[in-house]
Order: structure tokens, then sequence, then C-alpha cells
């Protein structure tokens, strides 16, 4: 197993000293490991993973040094445009050490949304001319395994990549304590209550945790047709919803989104703001944190989203942090017009047994799309 400090103190003995990227499950005793020893200015957690890999390129620039980028292959996407019209030897040639948490690994059982990514991954990485070594828990010779890569990003003036399978590090157990609890509810909770209020509206729902919570609700109520669960895609559950309400004027459209899903595409907010749906109620979980791979801190904290989103353009914004605050806003809510956006504080954790879907996304879509199509 690959020691978890130790790999991190080979990056700083090869002068890697700024870290940028988005937490990934399979990446998150590196994370933690990270967020521990390095400080606010030299480890930045971003919005997604193009706005990473156009932070080390920055850093390249003012130092002359190459910074590491971490992310799951999902954010691949992300970083495509940067990787090749920024970073690409044959454009202004910046080195950049990727680290790619493997997802979807073949062979490896994972959730429906990462298998082609698994299955696809290294082919892009070979079609983009990235280089790139695999490591696992097995792996040995670790620094100068690192030392080679770095030196051939040197060399070729052009990102490499070193892809990590799952449970290759160490468990990390941080010193420091996390910080007091803010106010909010559970999650769950939250959502049970707002679905029940808003029983008879169509939801999208965020990825991750949020989907499959609500996949129990509607299973316990036995109403899962009005709910199409977004998996992976994250940050795009709210164009989604946009899409639908410009086509489902008479009915109410929810986003159920989280906080650092908002930030990853936050840009969709100023076209659901420029187009004013009337029909349109965006809600977000916010719990401050990526709590599905490790819990680092979201920046949320700072965002003053009243101002935000009055200057979007949405008619409306909402803040509760208990279940009476939530009733009562869910109340004045109803028959105002949106958009309306709606910040629920909520505290990270979520039920030990939580389950996941039992059906395929292609079941999912196909009744959320017969569902809609009864109300025509």
């Amino acid at each position: 197993m690959i020691n978890t400090e130790s790999f991190l103190a080979y990056l700083q003995e090869l002068g890697i000293m700024f870290y940028a990227g988005v937490p990934d499950s399979l990446l998150k005793e590196f994370c933690a490991c990270l967020t521990e020893k390095i400080d606010a200015d030299h480890h930045k957690i971003c919005a997604n993973e193009g706005n990473a890999v156009a932070m080390a390129a920055g850093h390249y620039l003012a130092t002359g040094s190459p910074a590491l980028v971490y992310l799951q292959n999902s954010g691949l996407g992300n970083c495509v445009n940067p990787l090749l019209s920024l970073a690409d030897k044959e454009v202004y040639g910046i080195p950049v050490l990727l680290l790619i948490g493997w997802r979807g690994e073949p062979g490896v059982k994972d959730e429906p949304q990462h298998i082609k990514q698994g299955r696809i991954q290294n082919n892009l990485l070979e079609t983009m001319e990235i280089p790139y070594i695999v490591m696992d828990a097995n792996s040995d010779d670790i620094r100068d395994s690192l030392k080679r890569m770095l030196s051939l990003a040197l060399e070729l003036s052009h990102p490499v990549a070193i892809v990590v399978k799952k449970g290759s590090f160490s468990q990390y157990e941080p010193a420091s304590q996390n910080k007091a609890p803010f106010p909010g509810l559970m999650r769950q909770r939250a959502l049970e209550i707002v679905l029940e209020t808003m029983n008879d509206a169509i939801v999208v729902s965020t990825t991750g945790k949020t989907s499959r919570e609500v996949n129990e609700i509607r299973k316990e109520s036995g109403k899962q047709g009005m709910d199409f669960l977004c998996v992976g895609s994250m940050g795009h559950a709210s164009s989604i919803a946009l899409g639908i309400a410009l086509e489902q004027r008479a009915k109410v459209v929810i986003c159920l989104d989280g906080d650092g899903a908002l930030l990853m595409h936050m840009g969709a907010m100023a076209l659901i703001g420029n187009s004013l749906p009337k029909n349109f109620v965006h809600i977000m979980f916010n719990n401050r944190c990526y709590e599905s791979v490790g819990g680092q801190a979201t920046p949320m904290e700072r965002v003053n989203f009243k101002l935000l989103t009055e200057a979007l353009g949405y008619r409306e914004y909402l803040h509760c942090e208990t279940e009476d605050e939530l009733d009562c806003t869910l109340a004045a809510i109803h028959g105002l017009p949106g958009p309306i956006f709606l910040n629920i504080s909520t505290i990270p954790g979520s039920r030990a047994d939580l389950g996941r879907p039992d059906t395929t996304p292609q079941d999912n879509k196909h009744r959320f799309m017969k569902s809609l199509k009864e109300l025509s």
C-alpha cells in the first residue's frame, strides 16, 4: 500500500509545492493529508477540474515550477479543453502532474456512471497524448516513479498523469479536529419535508447521496415517476431542470442541488436568472463540504447567496436552518413566481444503511419521460 504521508513528502522533495483539484473518493486519504499539511495558499480545492489545471498553469507561469492537479477520472471531461488548448506542448507547453483516481476500472464493481469512463480513460489519455503510469497498492519505487514522471513533464513541457487504482493509499487520520458543527437539518429529513410538501412537482436531483436519498424516500412512499435522479454529470442538475421547466410550464420544477455541485458549474445560475422560468424552484442543500469524498470544505460559507441570486435575476431568495423554518418557507413560496432560490443549511452525514437505486439509469429515464408524457 502507498503510504499517504510519504507520497506527499516525495512530491515536496521533488519540488511540487502547489496543489489544486476536486476531491475524489479514491484519493480521499491523499486529499485529507493535503488539507492538513499544506497551507491554504498552496492547496486550492477548485470549483471544477478545469479551474485546477488553469491554476496549475498560473503557478507555473509565476514560479517556473510545475504543480499537481488531483481529480477523479470523471473530471477529465471538465479539463480536456485547458489540457489541450492551454497546457499542451503545441500551445503554451505547461508541465502539469495529474493525479487521477480510477473509478470504473474494468473488472472492479462500480456505479453505472463510472463504467464507460473507467473503460476508456487510458485510451482518452493516449488520444490526448498525455503520458501516464498506473499505481496501485502494490506499486514499488514510488519516489522513483514520481521523479521519472515529473522529469518527463519538464522535458516535454506537457502534462503527464499518474492513474491511481482503488485502495492504493494508506489510511490517513488527521491530527486536527473538525470545526464545531453549524446549524442545520439532516439532508434526508429536509428532503422528506420538501418532497411531501411539494408532492406534485417535477423533481431533478443532483448526483450522489442526494439522489440516493430521494430514491429511498420515494420507494417508501410509492411515488417515483416524477423524479429524474442524476448519476454523474455533477453540477448539471440545474441545467437539466431548466430544460424541463421551459417545456413543462404548467408544472413546478424543482432542482435539488448540493453546494459542491452548484459551485462546479455556477454559470448555469446566470442562465436560469436570465430565462426567468416562473415554475422553477432551485433548492440547495448546503452542508459546506464534499461529503461523499472525504468531507473537504467547499468555499460556500463565504458566499452571500442572497446578493448573488438577486444579481443573477432570481425573483426570490430564502434561507432556513430548522424544520419549522422549512415548513414556513415552503408554505410562503407556494404560488410565488420563480425562479426561486432556497438555501437549506444541512449538516454532513447520512443513514448508515442508505441504499442505491435497484433500477438502471435507463429505467429511471423511461419512467420519468412516461410520467411527463402523461401530463400533456
